[in-house]
């Protein structure tokens, strides 16, 4: 029996929960498609799909992850938890409130949860109210993303004006009162017509509450961190201990040999700085989105092929905000990211065919685009360390590692520890 399946609306986001379950001791698998799951090996407790149906219309986001449900349910899974970002990305059409709806009705459950929060970094919720540390979601960073602007705090009211059924909340104050209250609460707001439950979570304590009051609930939804509290909470009604697995620090997976190479399509400030900074020292090829030539993989090729024995390059997409802004009046906000995934997809098959073998890749929705053009389809993940949990390698008779990251994550130096990770698990097979 598989304990959780996963299924994660971008592959950075299911990276990070499979890394972090393998950091609790739970062999946990991703893989990009549910026909993969029947490859899984018989050991896997866990298994994370990682899809690409964050900002899909909300109809095919529905479709495509009911089609993973029905996948892990094939396979045995025992229970389903619906991954999304830790700040609640999405809009008034979805897709958050329509995937859960969707699943519920697939998996015939009239409750679920949404849990977004991540005490181990500050991300909390109280009163219905996100935090990202002292400041309040709407009030943050976040109310400028160029395709998902997050300006109101109160996920109850984010998540209900994109929901058909009705949203409540689950609050710090009935989660205290004893898991028999809580389960009593729940069951009550049920009979009442309340099916869709925002929960807070101040702290690990809350997280902890949560994982055990719905346990046993065919479909829960969140963020990064509560599959971790699952995990304690069946290893503990199963009268087992997690044990994590002693690993040599840093955590190195399986040789990659071949040149090395960064793609980088998230427009964060912090990717920006990472590129920037990497290209102090190695060579960039930045991609304008609004002058990209027909002949582009040809021009990449020719530039990139004198370069790549000299050590590693990048290929870039990202632009400051004035940049993005003159994009996406020409192409339109969708118009603009699918332009820029196409690219950054040829351009990871092009780096493969001349040898590339090691890839840093930046941004959720790039990563998914490179796994897509390389035929990615499962990957053993590293437990969760400083590279955020996006370290993972495929096996085979040609290898490849990769190290993916959101685009908020990292500092400057990200890249170059990234790849130096991988050059260590080179050299620790030589």
């Amino acid at each position: 029996m598989i304990e959780l399946g996963v299924i994660a609306d971008d592959l950075t986001g299911g990276m990070m929960v499979a890394s972090l379950l393998e950091r609790e001791g739970v062999h946990c698998p991703l893989v990009t498609s549910p026909r993969a799951l029947s490859d899984l090996n018989p050991g896997a407790e866990a298994v994370v799909i990682g899809r690409k149906i964050r900002l899909i219309p909300a109809a095919e986001a529905v479709d495509d992850a009911n089609s993973s449900a029905r996948g892990l349910v094939a396979a045995g899974v025992k229970r389903i938890y619906y991954k999304y970002c830790a700040t609640f990305d999405s809009t008034d059409q979805g897709n958050i409130g329509p995937i859960a709806e969707g699943l519920m009705k697939t998996l015939n459950t009239d409750r679920t949860i949404f849990c977004p929060a991540f005490p181990e970094y500050s991300v909390t919720i109280f009163q219905g109210r996100m935090f990202l540390g002292t400041t309040m979601l709407g009030e943050s960073g976040k109310r400028f993303d160029p395709v998902t602007p997050m300006t109101n705090s109160n996920l109850v009211e984010v998540l209900q004006a994109q929901s058909q059924g009705k949203t409540g909340l689950l609050s710090h104050t009935t989660l205290m009162t004893g898991p028999k209250s809580a389960a009593d609460y729940v069951e009550r707001q049920v009979s009442e017509g309340t099916g869709l439950f925002v929960t807070d979570a101040v702290d690990n304590e809350d997280s902890k509450r949560i994982a055990e009051l719905t346990l046993d609930w065919p479909l829960t939804t969140g963020a990064d961190a509560l599959p971790m509290f699952y995990a304690r909470a069946w290893r503990e009604q199963a009268g087992q201990t997690l044990s994590p697995p002693s690993v040599p620090q840093p955590n190195l997976l399986s040789a990659a040999p071949g040149y090395e190479a960064v793609i980088a399509g998230s427009c964060a400030e912090a990717t920006r700085r990472q590129v920037d900074y990497f290209e102090n020292v190695h060579p960039v090829y930045r991609i304008d989105l609004l002058n990209a030539s027909s002949d582009f993989e040809a021009e990449l090729a020719d530039w990139a092929t004198p370069r790549l024995s000299q050590g590693p390059i990048a290929v870039t997409t990202s632009a400051d905000v004035e940049g993005v802004k003159r994009a996406q009046a020409e192409l339109g906000i969708q118009g603009a990211a699918d332009l820029a995934d196409a690219l950054l997809g040829k351009a990871a098959v092009v780096l493969q065919r001349l040898g590339v073998r090691k890839f840093v890749v930046a941004g959720g929705e790039t990563s998914g685009q490179v796994f897509v053009a390389l035929g990615i389809t499962a990957v053993q993940v590293a437990p969760f360390d400083n590279l955020s949990g996006g370290y993972c390698h495929q096996a085979g008779p040609d290898p490849m590692s990769f190290v993916l990251k959101a685009g908020a994550l990292g500092d400057q130096t990200f890249m170059f520890t990234a790849l130096e990770r991988m050059r260590q698990a080179d050299q620790s097979e030589d």
